[in-house]
């Protein structure tokens, strides 16, 4: 099997990826299911069952659930809810699988609030129910078998000087959390889902990663207990957009010239790195993100930490 140069955090995308790179239909080691919850929203549920499929997709052994979401630019407070009650559901049945009812959680908020696509996690900590100070000195004003919540936004490595795992393993050693939901900024290959797609995974998370500036990884291997990460696109570098701006002119080009050899040849090639080996000497290769961005952090701040609350 031919691999791939892959350029999303996204399971989904690698998927798509390794199976029109490799002309196939289907990836040992990968189950896959889809559920349409409205003409707005669509959950995606990818599996990697065994070595086989980690080795293919670059993905952990684990689940990987990705909700896309239609239309958040101009998304309405029942779209908003009706996105965050179904991310509600898909955390619930990795919060079961993982810890019982009352166990403590540590909710995490990676990112760089002075950053606007970065700012995601921090914004959504600011939004967390928390829970564990109210349980140690005035328990009686909550109601029976409240869970403990706490929430912390560590920073990043560029203000603190401190890598996030060892803050996190800090504070994880200290309170001792039965779970961690982490929240991050991640990058995709796909222009459409820029701040309209969540993906939960219950491997962890390798902070940066998606942009080139990876940090050690946050997982159960490296903290002792399981992590659950909620990631959402925010940014794509430029050679993904040049070349998806190709396939679209291409396409373009192709109804009014479908026997062109070149130009139906030039389609089926994945022209990313070409364009990438143009792009880096001349430090062209900018990360991207749309002008609505504000408006799309706001929402989607909005769905995260409703979904997180409500699943507590």
């Amino acid at each position: 099997m031919q691999l791939y140069n892959f350029r999303t955090d996204l399971a989904l995308e690698r998927r798509d990826i390794y199976q029109k790179a490799n002309n196939i239909k289907e990836v040992e080691g990968i189950k896959s299911e889809e559920e349409e919850i409205n003409d707005k929203i669509k959950t995606y549920r990818v599996k990697v069952e065994n070595q086989a499929g980690a080795d293919a997709l670059n993905k952990p052994i684990g689940n990987y659930i990705t909700i896309d979401i239609k239309k958040l630019k101009v998304a309405t407070d029942e779209d908003i809810q009706l996105a965050a009650e179904t991310l509600s559901s898909e955390l619930k049945k990795l919060l079961e699988a993982k810890i019982q009812d009352k166990d403590d959680i540590l909710v995490v908020g990676l990112g760089n609030l002075y950053v606007t696509p970065d700012s995601l996690g921090p914004k959504v900590i600011n939004e967390i129910d928390v829970t564990r100070h109210i349980l140690n000195y005035m328990p009686q004003i909550l109601p029976e078998g409240t869970r403990p919540v706490s929430a912390v936004s560590p920073g990043v490595l560029g203000t603190t000087g401190i890598e996030t795992l060892e803050i996190i393993k800090g504070i994880v050693d200290n309170i001792k959390p039965k779970l961690l939901i982490v929240i991050d900024a991640l990058a995709s290959k796909s222009m459409e889902r820029i701040s309209s797609t969540i993906q939960l995974a219950d491997t962890g998370i390798t902070p940066g990663a998606g942009v080139g500036n990876t940090r050690k990884n946050l997982s159960v291997e490296t903290l002792g207990i399981p992590v659950i990460a909620i990631g959402i696109p925010t940014v794509v570098d430029v050679a993904t957009i040049t070349s998806d701006s190709l396939d679209l002119f291409i396409e373009k080009l192709q109804e009014d010239a479908s026997s062109n050899e070149f130009l139906n040849n030039l389609a089926k090639e994945d022209k990313y790195d070409m364009i990438k080996e143009a792009l880096i000497p001349n430090d062209y290769n900018f990360i991207v993100t749309p002008k609505e961005i504000d408006d799309l952090i706001e929402n989607m701040k909005d769905i995260i930490a409703r979904g997180i609350n409500l699943s507590m």
